[in-house]
């Protein structure tokens, strides 16, 4: 079993950076896919993000490509999704999650376990 925790989340003016970060619990942090999402309120969960277990294969959703970087430390189980150029339309509750998937995954049928989520909104 596998615990994740969001933090990094805030309010940021458009152009503007955050890093997400998410700690996972357990000793099995490198045997996992990683993914981030995003959910608005009523909408689905989109893929963000996702990198593999050793961190050299990633994939980006079209909408944030060349401004999103997401990385993985497996010696201190954290995963990191640094968003650059900030957009008022990124503005959504971000979303860890890790998986069993062979890669990488980009559907959210293929993660188990999923962090509380951490609010980024993007405004002036």
């Amino acid at each position: 079993q596998v615990q994740l925790m969001e933090s990094g989340g805030g309010l940021v003016q458009p152009g503007g950076s955050l890093r997400l970060s998410c700690a996972a619990s357990g000793r099995t942090f490198s045997t996992y896919v990683m993914g981030w999402f995003r959910q608005a309120p009523g909408k689905e969960r989109d893929f963000v993000a996702t990198i593999s277990r050793s961190g050299l294969a990633t994939a980006y959703a079209d909408s944030v490509k060349g401004r999103f970087t997401i990385s993985r430390d497996n010696a201190k189980n954290t995963v990191t999704l640094q968003m650059n150029s900030l957009k008022p339309e990124d503005t959504d509750v971000y979303y860890c999650a890790a998986g069993s998937a062979n890669i990488i995954a980009t559907t959210t049928n293929k993660y188990v376990y999923w962090g509380q989520g951490t609010q980024v909104t993007v405004s002036s």
